[in-house]
């Protein structure tokens, strides 16, 4: 993923996690706004989740967090 797809999740797993615990979940769509400003991002974040990893709807935020930052 490019390098500002993988900082924005950083910030919003850490949010979540701050505001909620570290149980919280989320989707990949819990990085874009309600609107679709950014379709290749939204589908990168899409491929990443589901064809590379095979993720469930649903993600611990801290799970997506040290995926992300440990590159894979």
């Amino acid at each position: 993923m490019r390098q500002a797809l993988c900082d924005k999740i950083i910030v919003v797993c850490n949010a979540k996690i701050k505001a909620k615990g570290d149980n919280v979940g989320l989707s990949f769509y819990s990085f874009f706004g309600n609107k679709n400003d950014d379709p290749g991002m939204l589908m990168e974040a899409a491929s990443w989740w589901i064809e590379r990893h095979q993720l469930d709807h649903f993600e611990k935020a801290v799970k997506i967090r040290d995926m992300v930052r440990a590159g894979l």
